[in-house]
Formats: C-alpha cells, sequence, structure tokens
C-alpha cells in the first residue's frame, strides 16, 4: 500500500529548524543536500566578491549569497536557491523587505558544480530557473574548467580558459575572466 504524502509548503519549509542540512523545495517535495566543499565555496566567492562589489558601486541591484531561498513556483511550492544571485534594484524595490523566500525568480542565477551533483540534477535546475524567469543561468563546472552561460533552453556559450565571462545583458557593464572564477 502506498501511503499519499500532503505537499510541504514554501512556509513549511522555511519553519524546518536549522540542523546544518541545506535543503530545497522541488514541487511540494523536500530535498537534502551535502554541504558544499572547499573548491565549491571558494568558487562560488570568486564570482560573489566582485559582482558584488561591481553591484553595489553601481546601484544596479543586490547580491544573494548561497543557500538564498527563491520561491518559483506555487501549488506545489518549489523553493530553489543557488550559489550566487543577482536582482535588479527595480525588480528588488517593487518587492521591498521580504520575509522568508523571495518571491520568484532571481535575474541572475549561479550554479557551481559539486562532486555529487547529477548531470540531470543541474539540467533540472537551470531549466527551472529559465521556466522560472531568470534571465541568465551560469553554471560553473570546477572539474573541467568550463562555464556554461544560459539564456534560454536554446541559447547556450560554454567558455574556458583565456575567454570572459561577459554577463552585461543582465548585470550591466559586469564581465569576469573565466580564469578568475576557478583562480
Amino acid at each position: 500500500m502506498t501511503v499519499a504524502h500532503k505537499p510541504v509548503t514554501a512556509e513549511e519549509l522555511l519553519l524546518i529548524p536549522d540542523d546544518g542540512v541545506r535543503r530545497e523545495l522541488v514541487l511540494g517535495e523536500v530535498r537534502e543536500m551535502a554541504p558544499a566543499g572547499y573548491a565549491h565555496g571558494r568558487i562560488a566567492m570568486n564570482v560573489s566578491t566582485p559582482l558584488d562589489r561591481h553591484v553595489r558601486e553601481r546601484g544596479l541591484g543586490i547580491v544573494l549569497a548561497a543557500e538564498t531561498g527563491f520561491k518559483i513556483a506555487s501549488d506545489p511550492d518549489t523553493v530553489r536557491a543557488p550559489d550566487v544571485a543577482f536582482v535588479r534594484r527595480e525588480r528588488g524595490e517593487e518587492v521591498g523587505e521580504v520575509e522568508g523566500y523571495w518571491p520568484g525568480a532571481p535575474d541572475l542565477a549561479v550554479e557551481v558544480v559539486s562532486p555529487n551533483d547529477s548531470y540531470a540534477g543541474v539540467e533540472e535546475k537551470v531549466a527551472a530557473w529559465l521556466g522560472a524567469g531568470t534571465r541568465t543561468v551560469v553554471v560553473v563546472e570546477p572539474r573541467t574548467k568550463t562555464v556554461t552561460v544560459r539564456s534560454s533552453r536554446t541559447e547556450i556559450r560554454i567558455l574556458a580558459g583565456g575567454d570572459v565571462l561577459d554577463l552585461s545583458e543582465v548585470v550591466p557593464g559586469w564581465t569576469m575572466p573565466v580564469a578568475d572564477v576557478f583562480g
């Protein structure tokens, strides 16, 4: 006999005590994730620090750290947390201060692939971000030292080595050498 479980809501997810376990909510199902490793954290900071500096200096919006939840679907709820996120100033002002999860998708989501991430899982996240309205999703792959930029399901740019990550369409004026992502 199969027991049907009631989908978890974003509000219920927010009430789960902080026990050090990272969680996301996908169509009402809580998914636990292993803590990020050293390389993952270093790469996320390599991207977030210069991005945050650029955004703050120009008043472009807000950069949010890993584990910030974005409620990107309702009934059943989905709450995802990118490794780095950017929300344009206009959207931030429109929404105002938020209790709980940001209502909607960020303009930019950066996902750093961890050793335990599956290709299907990463693709699922990319599709969820794009489907929820994220303008650009950046996937950083430490094993191959590549950066994939996705602006739609079909617009894909793969960068490596001497290339420059140019996200000016989403974050005006912001570029970063791909080598610095992994540096």
